[in-house]
């Protein structure tokens, strides 16, 4: 695809053109998944995504693949583990926001309320689709990641204000917001059954 055809934002790095094209704003509906990118979003918060991109596989290998009932078992030897990888990013209050999340995720579904439908519930299950022409029209953050925001702080994730909520959204498909002129605005608009 000409890059001319595709969102601006993700330049002309194959690792960021590869997400661009195969990952970004596809729907996810799987609990474990969206929860994995909530996480890397909250370690996002003050670095670029594509800094993120690339220590992705560390972060999956510092993490155990992103299993919440693993990652939830985490104690202060495993919180000094990761203080000391090089292939993450290495702040405190993130790892232990991660932690915190994975408790949360897993208390969430003791008491009966799945991620994945939990989440999508606060599109009423379909994907937001916006009809932005300029990447200067896209907005940092909602109404809705507002809320989305809120509620989960009440359930006790950290690193999930509306601006990081609101990337996490367009992430994981929960508002398509590819350009109209880019390729993937119709093939995400597709997946949606829009």
């Amino acid at each position: 695809m000409a890059d001319s055809l595709r969102c601006a934002w993700c330049g002309s790095d194959p690792l960021y053109v590869a997400y661009h094209d195969q990952e970004w704003g596809a729907p996810e509906h799987e609990s474990r998944a969206l929860w994995e990118k909530l996480v890397l979003d909250g370690f996002q918060a003050g670095l670029s995504w594509i800094t993120i991109l690339r220590k992705r596989e560390a972060f999956r290998a510092a993490f155990a693949g992103f299993d919440p009932e693993q990652v939830a078992r985490f104690d202060e030897a495993d919180v000094a583990r990761l203080m000391a990888d090089p292939g993450i990013v290495r702040s405190r209050a993130k790892i232990e926001a991660a932690i915190r999340s994975a408790r949360c995720y897993l208390d969430m579904r003791e008491r009966g309320r799945d991620f994945a439908p939990w989440v999508w519930g606060f599109v009423d299950g379909r994907p937001i689709q916006n009809a932005w022409e300029q990447g200067s029209q896209v907005p940092a953050e909602t109404p809705l990641s507002r809320e989305l925001s809120k509620a989960l702080k009440a359930e006790g994730f950290n690193f999930t204000g509306p601006v990081i909520v609101y990337a996490w959204m367009q992430a994981t498909g929960l508002v398509n917001d590819h350009l109209v002129g880019c390729f993937r605005h119709g093939e995400v608009r597709s997946m949606a059954g829009a």
